[in-house]
């Protein structure tokens, strides 16, 4: 389960780039499964696209939907997840649905956000590397 953090890692070769590489292998193999929030890639591109323009957002949807990660829609079933998430917790709302669908298709968050250290003891983290200054 991939948040913005993972992504924008590989994206912008920054520190848990490599560990990223390495699970997109595993999933193009067959061997793993990798999801992400429709929210998610919302943030990933409008982050992109704030700091680099409208064209680089559209070349890493572009080469995002080359990536062998299934991009999950937000139904009832994960939104009332996420808010129940949101209630108990104090991290952001679109962290919630990060954590929301793992919990519902049962892997790990891979991240390097801090924030889901709050979480830790709810749903399982493959830790990132800190990156440089985001």
């Amino acid at each position: 389960m991939f948040d913005s953090y993972a992504l924008l890692a590989l994206f912008q070769d920054e520190a848990g780039a490599r560990q990223v590489q390495r699970l997109l292998g595993r999933a193009g193999k067959g061997d793993c499964a990798l999801f992400i929030s429709v929210v998610s890639l919302g943030e990933l591109l409008y982050v992109v696209e704030s700091r680099r323009g409208l064209e680089a957002a559209q070349e890493v949807l572009a080469a995002f939907d080359q990536l062998p990660i299934e991009t999950v829609a937000v139904d009832r079933t994960l939104a009332l997840l996420a808010a129940r998430m949101k209630a108990a917790t104090s991290i952001g709302y679109a962290d919630c649905f990060v954590g929301a669908l793992a919990q519902q298709v049962g892997g790990a968050i891979v991240s390097g956000d801090s924030d889901f250290r709050r979480i830790a003891d709810i749903v399982p983290i493959e830790w990132l590397p800190a990156a440089r200054a985001r």
